[in-house]
Parts: C-alpha cells; sequence; structure tokens
C-alpha cells in the first residue's frame, strides 16, 4: 500500500535554530535535518528548504512566496498534505495570506516551536509530528488553513500569539473557522503599515504613512475600537486621498464596535471614513486589508468583506 506523501515547507523559524557561540539563536536547520528527528511516521515526508528567517523579518514578498510554494503543492497530484514550518511571531500573518489566497484541495499544516532545536525542552519535533498527522487527515481540508501548536489545532482565521514563552502559543479571537473570503493579486509590492494608538496620542504616524506611500493602514487601536480627535482627523485626511484604514485593537479578545462618541471614539472613526475589523487583530486586519488591495478591491468592497470576515 502506497504511504501518503506529506510535503514539508522549511522557512525557518524557532524550529530550525540553534544558538551559536555568541549566544544568539538563529536558523541553522534545515528542513531533511528537522524531519531527520522524527521517529517513523509511517507518511513519506518531501523536505522543501524555501528560506531559512526569523518570522519577524519576513516581508509581504516573503509571505507571498511562501503562498505561491503551497500554491504549488497544492496543485502536485501526488501530494496528499502540506507542513509549512514558520516562526510563531508572524505565523498567524502567513497563514492568513494562504488562507484567502487559495481553495484548499487537501490539507494545509502551519507549525513551529517556542523553544530552539536544541533546548532542553524543545518543543518542535512533537508541533512537527502533531502537524505532520493533521496533513494526512482529509477531514482537515474543509476547515482552512491550521495551525497545529502545543498539543492543539487552530483555524487560522481569529488566530494571535499570546504568550512569548508557553508551549500552548496561540489563542483565538474568534470562534468563526472558515470565512469565504479568497482574493487573488500579489501582496509582495504593497505597504499596509500598522500605526500604534495610545491615550493622548496625535496623529502624526498616520500621516507619515501615508507621507511613506501606505496603500493602507490598520490602526492597532484602545479597547473595542478607538483612538483620539487627532487620529480622527488624520483618518479623514486618509480618506481624502482613498488611502482605507482599518480599525483593530491591542486589546486580544473581544468583538470590534463602532459605539463610542466623544470626538476620537469607534463611532468619530467610522464616521471619518475607517472600517472596523470585527473580530480580526492588527496583524492579521494588516493581510486582509492587503490582500483587498491587491485584488483591486474598491473601499465599500473592503468594508463589505471585514464585515462577513467579522461574522
Amino acid at each position: 500500500m502506497k504511504k501518503p506523501l506529506v510535503a514539508v515547507i522549511a522557512t525557518g523559524g524557532t524550529i530550525a535554530s540553534q544558538r551559536d557561540q555568541d549566544g544568539a539563536s538563529r536558523p541553522s536547520l534545515d528542513g531533511d535535518s528537522l524531519l531527520g528527528q522524527l521517529s517513523d511516521t509511517g507518511i513519506a515526508l518531501k523536505a522543501i528548504d524555501l528560506m531559512a528567517k526569523d518570522s519577524a523579518s519576513l516581508t509581504l514578498s516573503d509571505m507571498q512566496l511562501i503562498s505561491h510554494s503551497v500554491g504549488t503543492l497544492l496543485a502536485e497530484k501526488d501530494i496528499d498534505g502540506i507542513v509549512v514550518l514558520h516562526g510563531t511571531d508572524a505565523m498567524e500573518e502567513t497563514a492568513m495570506l494562504v488562507q484567502l489566497q487559495h481553495a484548499l484541495t487537501k490539507p494545509v499544516i502551519f507549525t513551529g516551536a517556542q523553544f530552539t532545536a536544541d533546548h532542553e525542552q524543545a518543543d518542535g519535533p512533537a508541533n512537527l509530528a502533531a502537524a505532520i498527522a493533521a496533513a494526512v487527515d482529509g477531514d482537515n481540508t474543509r476547515r482552512g488553513i491550521l495551525v497545529c501548536f502545543g498539543g492543539k489545532t487552530y483555524p487560522a482565521w481569529g488566530l494571535y500569539k499570546h504568550s512569548a514563552d508557553e508551549t500552548d502559543a496561540f489563542r483565538q479571537s474568534t470562534r468563526q473557522e472558515n470565512p469565504d473570503l479568497h482574493h487573488s493579486g500579489d501582496v509582495s509590492a504593497l505597504r499596509v503599515d500598522i500605526v500604534a494608538i495610545y491615550p493622548g496620542c496625535d496623529g502624526a504616524l498616520v500621516d507619515a504613512s501615508l507621507t511613506a506611500g501606505a496603500r493602507g493602514i490598520v490602526l492597532a487601536a484602545l479597547g473595542s475600537g478607538n483612538a483620539t480627535p487627532s487620529v480622527v482627523d488624520a483618518v479623514r485626511r486618509c480618506s481624502e486621498k482613498n488611502v482605507p484604514v482599518v480599525v483593530s485593537s491591542r486589546v486580544p479578545r473581544g468583538r470590534l464596535t463602532s459605539t463610542y462618541g466623544g470626538g476620537g471614539g469607534g463611532h468619530d472613526l467610522a464616521q471619518a471614513g475607517a472600517i472596523h475589523s470585527g473580530n480580526l487583530r492588527p496583524g492579521q486586519a494588516r493581510i486582509v486589508l492587503a490582500t483587498l488591495l491587491a485584488a483591486g478591491e474598491t473601499a465599500n468592497s473592503i468594508a463589505d468583506a471585514f464585515a462577513e470576515g467579522g461574522e
């Protein structure tokens, strides 16, 4: 009987990292080395070395390359499932991009590690083994992109990293698994910024993004999606230049609403033309916005897409 075949895309991250003589951890293990840490799974494995980067340094171009690679493997009939090894700092962003750009015909699972490969509590091998098992379960195809981590499996939509040092590193801001949002278009050349909002801040950083050529801006706002009067004024300037602004929040969970007034609340942001993301936090909201912009969507259709994804 033919063994199922899983393609494992190695991109770097902590799972592939070891400490150098200077004490710094850097990605240094290739895909075959990582697969060599596993016992026989009864599954045929194919390592693909795509890049060796910490995910904090990934550009939209890097994420697009990963998404293109997944698309190529989805088209290969002999491959039964795909695992992407990825750093945890940006795992939810790349997973979201792949989610948006591909209709799955087989399972696609992301995983990584919190501890380096040479750490005494290395969690990479267990996560990798679990991801490979999930990649040969055909029922996972309908769930969209999944993240297998710390003994749990999460849909990519609404995912965020909640801990910097726990093996169970991820949580979700929503229970929605797989909204029907798929868009083509290459995000590599786009600039989409995230601007952090804090009490009393002005609109200087929003204006700086405009000046730098941002095609879209995400606000990591306060509470349920609130800012300040100066930021509201800056959002109006964005609207005048047809640069969409999406409001997310630095609060990790809970639905975002355009309720508060007072000159800088969510209601005022909406009146100035901002779009509330509903349930996606800043990192994933940026990816959704970039994907929609790459597909040539209008401001109204971008608002509709965020509303659909926020149900």
